[in-house]
């Protein structure tokens, strides 16, 4: 038996690929599906069964495109109602792999389809779990993203979370694995932790949610307690999912279309299509192309696309570093974003050798900023709100990036003020929002509050996030 847990950090997701005896199993598998279908060639195996645990909100599933690639048929647990044709398990039904069996535990509760899968072993015995967004590490999935008007509600969900918990898993032996869909980083939860797997034992004893004793009450104030709204772009991505999409590779093909800078001004102002530079955030502030986007590759790219232009069938037209046009095209998929139109040949470069007008992001140092500020020095902080109880520059007012367009307004018209978030790639996406909204006179600080916080520039005292 293998157990080969496939994680994408721009994500924060894992993928599952299992075999034994010749056969395989994938479970929520990435949209670009080569790697598990290599996987299985090099192996000489088949893929049997493609396993969804419920219809992804932060993600575009590979479910459908490996299907038609493999044969392999695709399986939901109840309640599933996709528009293509698929394995709608019953509860407790076994699907065998080889020498291996694997178990539809229903357990609704982030969704109403959600489904743990059980991996029991050759000899029969539980091995592990593949718990999806219903049991995290650290955490449990948010009990809000399946609520129906009138219908239910997030407090009913989260009930039916805390029995799928109490009367599915927790039963199950301390030793069993736990594979979950999320870790640190996700929307799908509160307080995920930055490891991919443990012992259901250990989750016992240090998730909130386990807690012996803890009661339906207690359970679902806790857990509905502090949800941010969700991303814009998550129920687009959960229609994706129920009823398909274009295969990847008309995606890349589409996406990759070499444009050069006259085409790229005339087909931006013909389909209103934003301008999103991928690039580092020091490129980008050294020069951009005006009312650009940045949102560079080297951070949480996915997720800060679909929060930020949530809109999954908005043009976009690409700038980004050489060699990196297709991996950004299909990084973009991956949250749903297939209308990619193409990419400025060349890059930035080609832009400024063509003398079209580009625009700069005026930055400083945090230690420059300590030698300068005063009473009426402005700043703003863009990190996440528990981020800023935790510790923050006194008197820096926050204006959260997720929410920035709410924010528009606090920025001062007429004199200049400073951004920051924690290290400066969250600070330089918020500048080019402003930017592009004609908010010019701000200055981003370099480094962000890690670099604050070495300087005599004053601080709140410390608090621990996890006590918010």
């Amino acid at each position: 038996m293998v157990i080969e847990q496939i994680y994408t950090g721009c994500l924060s997701q894992g993928a599952y690929y299992i075999e034994s005896n010749g056969e395989a199993a994938i479970i929520d598998p990435l949209r670009e599906t080569s790697p598990y279908t290599t996987r299985a060639e090099e192996n000489n195996v088949t893929i049997k069964y493609i396993f969804e645990t419920h219809f992804h909100a932060d993600f575009v599933s590979g479910h459908v495109t490996l299907a038609q690639k493999t044969g392999a048929p695709i399986v939901y647990g109840p309640k599933a109602d996709p528009t293509f044709d698929a394995i709608i398990a019953k509860d407790n039904e076994v699907f065998k792999i080889g020498n291996v069996t694997i178990t539809a535990l229903h357990t609704p509760g982030h969704t109403m389809e959600s489904t743990t899968y059980l991996l029991k072993d050759e000899n029969g015995k539980d091995h592990a779990i593949f718990s999806g967004d219903t049991l995290f590490l650290g955490d449990v999935g948010r009990p809000d993203l399946a609520q129906k008007a009138g219908e239910i509600t997030e407090e009913d969900l989260a009930g039916f979370l805390y029995d799928s918990l109490r009367n599915k898993i927790m039963p199950l032996a301390d030793s069993i694995l736990v594979y979950p869909a999320h870790g640190a980083g996700s929307a799908c939860g509160k307080n995920l932790s930055k490891d991919t797997v443990d012992t259901l034992g250990n989750q016992k004893k240090t998730n909130y949610a386990l807690r012996e004793n803890m009661t339906k009450e207690e359970f679902i104030k806790e857990v509905t307690n502090g949800l941010l709204p969700p991303p814009e772009y998550f129920p687009l991505n959960v229609k994706m999912n129920k009823e398909g999409y274009d295969d990847i590779s008309d995606i890349i093909q589409r996406g990759t279309i070499e444009l050069d800078p006259d085409m790229v001004e005339a087909l931006a102002n013909k389909t209103g299509a934003i301008i999103l530079d991928v690039r580092h955030q020091d490129e980008f502030a050294k020069g951009h192309i005006p009312r650009s986007i940045f949102i560079g590759l080297d951070g949480s790219f996915a997720p800060w696309v679909g929060a930020l232009i949530a809109d999954v069938k908005q043009p976009i037209i690409l700038v980004t570093p050489k060699g990196k046009e297709e991996e950004t095209v299909i990084r973009l998929s991956r949250v749903g974003f297939d209308n990619t139109l193409g990419y400025l040949k060349g890059g930035f470069n080609t832009w400024k050798k063509a003398a079209k007008e580009y625009d700069t992001v005026s930055c400083t140092t945090a230690e420059k900023l300590s030698n300068e500020v005063n009473d009426s020095t402005k700043i703003y902080d863009v990190r996440k709100e528990s981020e800023f109880l935790s510790e923050h520059v006194i008197n820096a007012v926050n204006t959260p990036l997720d929410f920035i367009n709410k924010y528009l307004k606090k920025y001062p018209s007429n004199t200049n003020f400073y951004i920051h978030c924690a290290s400066g790639y969250r600070s330089m996406i918020a500048a080019s929002i402003l930017k592009s909204r004609g908010i010019h006179n701000l200055i981003n600080i370099n480094g962000g509050f890690v670099a604050l916080k070495e300087t005599k520039i004053p601080v709140s005292n410390y608090v621990c996030p996890s006590t918010l």
